[in-house]
């Protein structure tokens, strides 16, 4: 899934445990009605943000997680995350030169036909 917008807010890394990592990123999307959209980007994936500021257009890979929690009374609880994985300047899609499009070729009708052979071909 991907999620594009204005980035509104780049959070600074955030060391959770000795071996877990997180950073956050709020991006805002442009329609009728934005959304600010909160993204986590974990482990080795905190160093995507690094190049990216306030203001700037963003395309961000998603996924979307969810996980069960049962508290100590017993009640069941579920979270939902979204954990980027990829992000990219808006528009920063290869612009490579396109091939140059074939042109039609024209051919001569044939002469040859013969009327009186069966058509099999069946449209």
């Amino acid at each position: 899934m991907e999620v594009t917008g204005k980035i509104k807010v780049v959070n600074p890394e955030q060391q959770i445990s000795a071996a877990f990592k997180k950073r956050e990123l709020v991006v805002t999307t442009e329609e009728q009605y934005p959304q600010h959209i909160m993204i986590e980007f974990t482990q080795d994936k905190c160093d995507l943000l690094n190049n990216y500021a306030i203001g700037e257009p963003v395309k961000v890979s998603i996924n979307l997680r969810g996980r069960e929690w049962v508290n100590p009374q017993g009640e069941t609880k579920y979270f939902n995350s979204i954990q980027g994985w990829r992000i990219e300047k808006a528009g920063a899609e290869s612009q490579a030169p396109s091939a140059p499009m074939p042109t039609a070729q024209t051919f001569a009708p044939a002469t040859n036909l013969n009327e009186d052979e069966p058509d099999d071909l069946p449209f």
